[in-house]
């Protein structure tokens, strides 16, 4: 397994972290979820994301029990905070009051006495930006939390939050953690180059497009049985790239792939760990043979040959429109 520096700070991750998402104490049970954080750990996967409003918060409870034991000063431990995690009117969001009662939450429920990057998870517009980085900072200083990140915030959005810090004192912003792949660009117009400026690196999820990359979908077919396609809970998340165009293209990538010796999954996750801003690439897993594919990607370094066959293959399929970069304001 590689490694990489996040972003310009001195934080080294693995470049395949490993994340729970729509997994754990969701689609996969307990006994599976563990099996596959320790298959990650047997792969030399050292980088492990989450999030508090994953399975309403259960999801961290499952990483926790699954990572305890293990030694901590040798893990990276991502978690998020801003979505709803309870019913009340300050459950969600990036007041200080649920900053601080969600950071101490996540720290109960993941076992642990630091979160290594602490993330917003969306941008905020409804609290004062300058309540939120004090918020975070606070817990930087606390020694609660290591380093701050962002997920899912637009370029100005970053600026904007840089600019404040650097005024104020404030910890800054190291990381981002976008939706990245092949088909959804949307981050490389302005998310990147304001990002690579400043020294904030990328932990992207979903570098497969929701396994729709691995090529398991097929045009004018059902999903398969058990895969997220044909799960109520995943399913929609991937419903913008099941049309019978983009699967087909999808499908006259496997000989790229083959060519290349690899498969479609460590394909998809090498041309993601191709972007240099990229630090980390988030996958997941419901059984530990797909990780062990998966990190099989960890080094691989795709020639523009490849890449340039690729962007022919894909076309028009590919999303690049920075309008689509995720904001609470305009998108759920």
């Amino acid at each position: 397994m590689e490694h990489r520096r996040l972003g310009g700070s001195g934080l080294w991750v693995s470049e395949i972290a490993y994340g729970n998402w729509l997994t754990h104490a969701s689609q996969v049970a307990e006994d599976a979820a563990v099996a596959c954080v320790h298959a990650a750990l047997d792969a030399g996967i050292t980088t492990f994301d989450t999030a508090d409003v994953y399975a309403q918060t259960a999801a961290e409870d499952v990483l926790g029990r699954a990572l305890e034991g293990q030694r901590r000063e040798g893990l990276e431990i991502l978690t998020k905070v801003y979505w709803p995690t309870g019913p009340g009117r300050n459950d969600r969001g990036l007041s200080r009051k649920h900053i601080m009662e969600s950071a101490h939450g996540s720290l109960r429920r993941l076992r642990t006495d630091h979160i290594d990057v602490y993330q917003a998870h969306r941008f905020d517009h409804h609290t004062p930006l300058e309540e939120t980085l004090g918020a975070f900072d606070d817990l930087v200083r606390q020694g609660k939390v290591l380093y701050v990140g962002v997920s899912e915030w637009r370029a100005e959005e970053i600026a904007a939050a840089l600019d404040l810090a650097e005024e104020l004192g404030f910890d800054r912003i190291v990381s981002n953690q976008p939706q990245y792949s092949m088909l959804w660009r949307v981050i490389e117009a302005e998310v990147v180059p304001t990002c690579v400026e400043a020294g904030i690196g990328q932990v992207v999820w979903s570098p497969m497009a929701q396994g729709v990359l691995t090529g398991k979908y097929l045009p004018g077919q059902p999903p398969p049985e058990g895969s997220r396609g044909s799960d109520p809970t995943g399913s929609g998340f991937i419903s913008r790239w099941m049309s019978d165009d983009v699967l087909e293209r999808v499908q006259r990538l496997r000989p790229l792939a083959e060519q290349a010796g690899l498969s479609m999954a460590q394909l998809a996750v090498a041309w993601v760990l191709g972007n240099p801003n990229v630090s980390a690439a988030i996958v997941g897993a419901s059984r530990p043979e797909q990780l062990v594919d998966s990190v099989r990607a960890s080094g691989v370094v795709l020639d523009d040959d490849l890449r340039a066959a690729i962007d022919e293959v894909l076309g028009d399929a590919v999303m690049r429109d920075p309008a689509l970069t995720a904001s609470p304001a305009k998108r759920p």
